[in-house]
């Protein structure tokens, strides 16, 4: 009577093959956080320090992610995050840098 009882795997309509991803999970958690906060930051003249380098960590994050993800749903929050990053990197490289406009 085993086979009557069947369990739900899927938890998401992304989500499509039922197993945990934990390193792909955190991975998606770390990039958009990273890119949130490059996106925030980079509204700020001043904080072109702290946009840059998060948003340069954000992008290689995602990167990676996509390299190793296995659903969509990953997928999709990888690119989210490496979106807010990229913008992010890029208004960060414009105000300044990442060091800080040093020339060597």
């Amino acid at each position: 009577m085993a086979q009557t009882v069947r369990h739900n795997t899927t938890t998401s309509l992304f989500a499509s093959d039922g197993k945990s991803h934990p390193l792909q999970d955190t991975l998606v958690g770390v990039t958009l956080v990273l890119g949130a906060i490059a996106f925030v930051t980079a509204m700020f003249h001043n904080l072109h320090l702290l946009s840059s380098w998060t948003g340069l960590v954000g992008i290689l994050t995602g990167a990676y992610g996509q390299f190793i993800s296995a659903t969509t749903r990953e997928r999709f929050g990888l690119i989210l995050g490496m979106g807010a990053a990229a913008i992010g990197f890029f208004l960060g490289m414009a105000h300044g840098g990442l060091f800080g406009g040093i020339v060597g």
